[in-house]
Parts: C-alpha cells; structure tokens; sequence
C-alpha cells in the first residue's frame, strides 16, 4: 500500500509550494463584482453560491471556486478533471461515457443504475441535470464552475444531500469576439472548438459556441486467437450551444439558450484484475492461492473461448465475442430561458427548462471471448424533464435583512429498455459451473461441446432422472446458436416534485451574521413496467413436476439429500434475475409520496475585513426512487443467489413491484470554518461531520444491481439482523484546507488537501424501521470506509506567465497534480477491489502573443501514465461469492468463493499540441 509515501508526498508538496485551490465564478449577477475585483485585488474571487455576488472569502459556505484559465491550463472539458482542481471531488464513469458518479467528501452515488439520482447534484446554467454523467461531455466556453460541499436546498432548485456542483457557461456579449482553437494529440486525438458572439442590436447580444472531437480508443479488441480485431473507448462527440441575451432596459434581463450534443463512440472495455482471492482460502496451509473456485471459473471460460484467462489489465487489451461491439450513443438537447427583472426593492428571477436527454449502451457484456451475456441494440435509456424555479429577493430593515424566497417544480419522465440476453455458449458456461468442483475437474470437462457433455458427463454422473432432464434444459440454452432472454423489458418512471424554500441573512452588527434557509419538498414517484421474454428454459425447469410443488423446489430444499446443491445451481442458474417467459404476463404499477423539511442555519462573524468564521447545520434531502432492475423484482432484503428457491425462483406477481422501492437520503450536516483573505495569500479550512440516514447504496453482485439503504444500529442486533434502535448508518467527517498566494508578479500557487473519514457504523440494518436486515452482498460494509472514498487527498497546482521581452509576448508554465491514497472502487468492499494510492500530474507550456490573440501550447495529461482503475466490479455471471464472503458468513456451495473480478481502467498518458486565437 502506499497511503504513507502519498501523504508524505502531499506534505512534502504543500509545504514547498504552498497550497492552492481556488479558482473563479460568477454568475450574470456577478460578472461585474468580479470584474471590478480583478482591477483592484486579483486574489478576491467572486462567488455566486448563495445567489448572491460575493467574494469567496465572505461566503460562509464550503465552496472551491474554478475560473476558465484553470479549466482550460489543466485541460478539463468536462466535470470528471475537476479532480485535479478539487480535492474534496471525485468523479468517475464507468460501463458508459454517458453515465458518472460525483462523491464529495466521500460520499456519492455509484454504479450505472438510471433509477438513482446523485447525490451530487449538477446545474449547468441553472439548469438542473438530473444524472451526474450530462455533465461528462464537452461543455463548451465555461466562466467558472462551484463545488459546494454538504446538503444544499435552500438556494438552488433541486435539493441534494452530499453537494452542487454549479457550472456557469460564457455569456453572449455587447462587444463583438471570436475565439477558435485546434489541438491534436496522440491516439490521433482532434479537438476543434469555436466561439462568436456580439451584438444584434444595442439590446440583443448573441453568442454561439461548438465543439467536436474525435480519437482512437485506447483499449485493443482481441479476438479468440489474441489477435486485434478493433478497438474500445474512443470519441467521437459534437456539441453546439446558442444563446441570445436581450436586455430592452436596465431592470430586465433574458437569457435564452439552447444546447445540443451528440456522441456515436465504442465505449467501455473492461479487463480482468483478479482470477484469484486475495485473501487465503485455508489460513496458515501453504498453497497456491489460485487453487479455488476463482480459477475453476477462469477454467471453463477458457475452454468454451478457447483463449485462457489472463490478468495482465495495463495491457489494455480486452476479448471480444465474435460479432459484438461496444456502443455508446448519446443525443442530448435543451432549451432554456432565464428572466431576470429588478422592481427596486426586489429582484424576481425565472428558469424554465425542458431537457431531452437519450443515450444506448450496448454490447458485450461478459468481457471475454466466449458468448455468456450482452445486451441487445434495442436497449435505451430517456429522460424528459421539465423545471420551473421562480426566486424572489431583496433587502429589508435598512439592509439589516437579506431576504430570498423561491419555488420549484420539476416533471421527469423515464423510460428505460434494458434487454440482457444470455449468448449461445451460456448454457455450456451454466452446466459446467454446476458440475465443475475444481480447476482440475472443470480442465477435463468438454466444455466446448454440448453433445460430449450431455453423453459423457451428464448421463453419467446425474443419474436423479429430473435432475438429469433439468441438466440438459440447461445444457441447451444457446443451442445452434440462439440467444435468450429478455427482447422487451420496458421501465416507466415518472418523477414529480414541488418545493418551496427560503434563505435569508440576518446582519445582526457589521460583524455578525446569522442564515436561515427552510426548504419544504414533495416528491412523488410512480412506477410501470412490462416485460417480453424468450428464456423458456427457466419455465421448463419449474414445470418438470405437474403437482403443486415441483421436484426440483424440493430438492434445493434438501428433501433429496445430496441433490441440495446441484438442484439449487440448476435453478439459479436457470431462472437467473427472473429471466423467464414467465414474466411476460406481468405488468408492474407501483406509486409512493413523500414529504420532507430541510433547511440550514449559520452562524458567521468577521473580527477582522481579512477574516471570517462560521458554524453550521444543514439537514439534507435526496428523495427515493425505484431499482430499474428486474433481476431484483421480488427481493425483500436477501441477495437474490442466497435467498430460499422457495421464495425466489418461483414465478413473480404484481404484488412484488413495490419490492423495488428504496426510500429517501437523509443527513444530518454540522461545520465549522474559518476563511482569511489578503492581496497575496487565502486560506479555506473547514472541519465537517455528516451523518447520513437511509443511505441509498447501489452494488453490482455480479448478477444484479442491489439498491440498499443503510442504516445504522445502536444496540446489538437481534435475532434476524432487526434493529429496535436505527441510527445514522454511514458518517463523513473531516478537514478541508485550501491555500492560494501569489507570492511574485505573473505566479500563483496553490494546493489543497482533504482527509475525510467517510465509514460505516459497525452494526447496520438495511431499512430506517431496522426490520430488514442488511443484504448478504454487503457483509463487508459494518465499520468499513465507505467506496470511492480515499481519506487523504491533495492538490497541487503552479501557474506562470511572464512577459518575454517587451513586445507584448508571455510565457506559460503550468502544472498541476493530485495524490491519493488507497480507496476501494467496489460498494461491496470486496479486497479485490481495493485501488492503491497514486498521484496524477498535467503540465502545459506555451507561449502566447500580444492580450493573448494567439497562443502555441504543448500539454500532457497524466505525464507520468499512472496506471489505476475507476471502478472494479464482479465480472457479470461469472462466479459468485468469494472467500472473504465464505469466511466471514458462509456461502451455498455452488456459489462459495468463485468470483471473477474486472475494471473499468482510467485513462493512459496522452499528450499534444494546440494552437488557440481570438479577436
């Protein structure tokens, strides 16, 4: 591990180079505060995060501020390369480019599941994005981007439980402008970007800004002979954004704009990590650790692909099933309008938005040769979302009362077509799972031929003639190379919210402050589902006993003794995430409400114009939601592969739709800061401690998407895992520092850095009434740090520009970096998912030429090709379970400790050249 080395590291970095993390922001309302700001004081940042233009360093707000020549000197085009500029932020993507998790402080949602909103929340002009990955895409002319830290819902639309992230695009402008850029890269990477604007009369300004880039993918497609056949994670995306400004006079202000983007790229490839446990299945026996059900696994897809299953990742070389693709496509579009209007003694501010927001992610989803699952072409995803926030503000009590009123509403419809198929080698795969004990029985099984195992291994060895039969139903699934599984599986969610929220300050002296905010949400969610399926086997196997029980129930229910676990595996596997023609006569309806308070109140005081410090409380909100995941239709708190067949394989009703609930987020924030500002040098600190309630926790089982929430118990658990005493399950605390200075002419400096202790209680129950118990995936969770939460982080950034000779032209010599210590990527906290500490460092230099009109700039990003995962997950169908798991709580037999492990991999070094010029 290397958490020790990186702090020193990060020590090491501040100490030197003293820390830096600010960057600018402004809103419409704030352009010229911060204008007049860079005249007189170039230090003073001007923030917009209370909806009001202030500088940074009178804000009584955790907020890190990011001005467009950061953005742009780091090479951050879309929200994910915050990361290097905002220690407190991680942003990650992982099965698609189309979809991302924010976490602040650690704490976010992960995991590609559409039912879930972030508890990050995104507005981009205002604009509320309802998943956090619209903002992974190129944004065009950015003014500045805030990332407020902690519950936020008294000031912006949409409330959010961990954070904002709140992006502010360039405005059009009274002044005619243009401004272009060209960058090429290795990976024959292009980027061209472009921007006019100007004025149409003396009261409409318009602008118009476009993007389009294209690259190679990084990651090679091999096929069964190893040799490439394709390639995987490019780009190739266009985005174009208009707007007009119309100002008819000086108390009324409209924004219009409308945004379009548009992607078509071969996105994401995974690679193996793990064939093996990381922990010793037989403590203190000397052994080979790949001697266990992990390798029997890699064994027999080795066999049905005929190519043997390696873990080399950084290689980035990952199989392919002939004639599968990785598809990403994405069509994003939205309108706007925000009016402005100044009556005097109050400002009244309108936004109104409709967004349309659609993207298909297909393709091979087993991550290996053989053809065990995929999703098929007609898969999507759609959202339509419409929001009105109105907001009224002003002052009173001779300017003794800030004061800020708003309303919002919102109207999402989503539909989600998500049709998972099992491939023609699936059945081969089912059969020689069940009946492979080892590595060396699943080596001598004829895994590539179904006749061989029907006549030679089958008949043999199964001699139970139901299970025989079940065996070959089984065996057949895939046979002359057909595919089951679902052809329509169709997900409708509407989303309603109305609130009502308030945020004023109290200037009790010249020093001391005093905020309120009050929010009132109602939410109400419902949901409809159908399904068309064509897996018949599954049907077959439930009807092999016309009485009222069937034969093979009563197997896996131990009544024939030693047929327990084999009957179990052929159901499990057969009926796999309720993939069945037996879904087709089902139509899910389900609907829920809820209602809910929140609010905030600080307490700030200034002894000195240089000085600030606060305490707060905030109490946040993130509303509940449906798991889009049928494979979870009818799971009331077990994992779907440790739950009775009894209860599990049996044909679901409409009355198990509500099983797909979870309920709201809830969290309980206190802080304390202090903010010091001078000409040459600030400092951010803040110390915070977030308690989090029904926190919706999403994990990929290796089968199914788990939605969890989590609690905590403060007393010991009963019999069941049930809870009299529910407590917060999941607590965030810690310190955040953030440094600037400008030390000399033409230099800044700045770093910051976070340890935030992000973990779980060490007794957890899985629902606030503390009778669910928690869901056996998650056994690692109770007293454990919570995923994609590294405790230490810390930024660095170094920025020069001097003037070279006195013909008007300057220099640029910039870098910045981030270093992070060890964190897991996977939400079930499996060891094999644990990323170690690593650092990231982005360097550009260039020169430019008189105001900037021109500028030649080499770049690299990630210089020293760092090689670490985004996110692990367990390999889709491939084992279940792992020694860890067996170990601590134990585990069916077909399914103990056999898991393969895989990962989406960050980006490689890449590097550059671009050539930029306005006028």
């Amino acid at each position: 591990m290397k958490r020790g080395n990186l702090l020193w590291e990060g020590v090491a970095v501040l100490a030197l180079a003293i820390p830096m993390s600010i960057q600018a922001q402004t809103t419409p309302a704030g352009e010229n505060a911060q204008a007049a700001a860079d005249e007189n004081d170039p230090m003073v940042i001007i923030v917009t995060a209370t909806q009001r233009a202030s500088p940074l360093s009178s804000v009584p707000v955790a907020v890190s501020a990011v001005s467009a020549a950061s953005l742009q000197n780091s090479g951050a085009n879309d929200i994910r390369q915050l990361n290097q500029l905002a220690p407190s932020l991680l942003v990650s993507s992982s099965g698609s480019e189309a979809n991302g998790a924010a976490r602040i402080r650690g704490v976010g949602t992960v995991g590609d599941n559409p039912g879930l909103e972030s508890s990050v929340a995104v507005f981009i002009d205002g604009v509320y994005r309802s998943r956090t990955g619209a903002g992974l895409t190129d944004l065009g002319e950015i003014e500045r981007v805030e990332v407020l830290r902690g519950p936020q819902g008294t000031l912006f639309g949409r409330n959010a439980s961990a954070g904002l992230i709140n992006i502010v695009t360039q405005s059009p402008e009274f002044t005619f402008g243009a401004k272009g850029e060209v960058t090429y890269g290795n990976y024959d990477f292009w980027r061209l970007s472009g921007s006019v604007t100007g004025p149409l009369s003396e009261t409409v300004a318009l602008r118009l800004d476009g993007v389009w880039s294209q690259r190679d993918g990084f990651m090679k497609l091999v096929d069964r002979t190893g040799a490439k056949v394709g390639e995987t994670n490019d780009r190739d995306r266009w985005f174009l954004r208009g707007q007009a400004l119309l100002e008819p006079n000086d108390s009324l202000s409209i924004r219009l704009i409308g945004d379009y983007t548009r992607r078509d790229e071969s996105c994401c490839g995974a690679v193996y990590i793990s064939t093996r446990e990381v922990v010793d299945p037989t403590p203190g026996v000397p052994g080979d650790y790949a001697e266990n059900g992990t390798s029997r696994i890699a064994t027999i897809l080795g066999t049905i692909s005929g190519q043997p299953i390696t873990v080399d990742p950084y290689s980035r070389r990952t199989s392919i099933t002939p004639g599968r693709d990785y598809v990403s496509k994405l069509r994003d579009w939205g309108v706007s309008g925000q009016i402005e209007y100044d009556f005097g003694g109050a400002k009244l501010t309108s936004i109104t938005a409709y967004r349309d927001y659609k993207s298909r992610d297909y393709g091979d989803y087993d991550y290996n040769a053989a053809d065990i699952l995929y999703r098929d072409p007609n898969t999507y995803r759609q959202f339509k979302t419409f929001t009105q926030e109105l907001r009224l503000q002003g002052a009173a009590f001779d300017d003794r009362l800030d004061w800020l009123v708003g309303g919002y509403y919102s109207n999402e419809k989503l539909t989600l077509v998500d049709n998972i198929r099992f491939g023609n080698d699936y059945g081969l795969f089912a059969a020689c799972r069940i009946l492979a004990t080892s590595p060396q029985v699943a080596a001598a099984l004829p895994c590539n031929n179904r006749a061989a195992m029907s006549a030679f291994v089958i008949d043999p060895q199964v001699t139970n003639p139901i299970l025989n039969s079940a065996m070959k139903t089984l065996l057949n699934i895939g046979a002359n190379g057909t595919t089951a599984g679902d052809q329509d599986a169709r997900y409708r969610q509407k989303s309603e919210s109305f609130a009502a929220f308030t945020h004023n300050i109290v200037h009790i002296t010249d020093k001391l402050d005093l905020t309120l905010g009050l929010r009132y949400t109602h939410e109400k969610k419902s949901l409809r589902a159908s399904f068309v399926n064509d897996n018949a086997a599954c049907a077959a196997l439930q009807a092999r006993n016309p009485g009222a029980v069937d034969d093979l129930v009563d197997l896996a229910l131990g009544s024939f003794g030693t047929g327990t676990a084999l009957a179990q595996g052929i159901l499990s596997l057969g009926c796999l995430g309720n993939s069945s023609t037996g879904l087709n006569a089902l139509q899910l309806s389900d609907s829920f409400s809820d209602d809910e308070l929140s609010g905030t109140a600080v307490l700030s005081y200034k002894p000195t114009p240089e000085t600030l410090v606060y305490a707060s409380y905030s109490r946040g909100y993130k509303a509940g939601g449906y798991n889009l995941d049928r494979f979870e239709l009818g799971n009331t708190g077990l994992s779907a592969l440790t739950s009775s067949p009894a209860t599990y394989f049996f044909p679901r009703s409409a009355a198990d739709a509500p099983s797909l609930r979870f309920a709201a987020e809830k969290v309980d924030a206190f802080e304390i800061g202090l903010k010091y500002a001078t000409r040459r040098f600030s400092a951010n600190i803040a110390a915070f401690r977030q308690e989090f309630s029904d926190f919706q926790l999403n994990t990929f089982n290796g089968t199914s998407f788990v939605v969890q929430n989590i609690n905590g118990c403060d007393e010991a658990l009963t019999a069941g895992r049930t809870c009299d005493d529910v407590t917060a399950g999941l607590i965030s605390q810690g310190i955040e520092v953030e440094l600037s200075a400008s030390p000399i002419s033409y230099v800044r400096v700045g770093a910051g850095m976070t340890y935030a202790r992000a973990k779980f209680r060490s007794r957890l129950v899985g629902s606030g009434d503390g009778n669910t118990p928690l869901d056996t995936a998650l056994f690692l969770l109770p007293g454990s740090i919570n995923s994609n939460a590294p405790e230490y982080v810390a930024t660095v950034s170094f920025a020069w520009t001097p003037p070279l000779g006195s013909s008007g032209l300057s220099g640029l010599v910039y870098f910045d970096g981030r270093m992070t210590g060890d964190y897991n990527t996977g939400s079930d906290l499996f060891p094999e998912k644990i990323q170690d500490g690593y650092s990231i460092w982005n360097a550009r230099v260039g020169v430019r030429g008189p105001d900037e009109r021109w500028a030649v700039e080499f770049w690299g990003q990630n210089v020293f090709n760092t090689k670490y995962t985004q996110v692990a997950f367990n390999t889709p169908l491939q084992g279940a379970g792992s020694v860890a798991q067996v170990q601590a709580i134990g585990a069916p037999s077909f399914a103990a400790g056999t898991q393969l492990f895989s990962a989406y991999l960050a980006e490689p070094r890449t590097y550059g050249i671009t050539l930029r010029g306005k006028f």
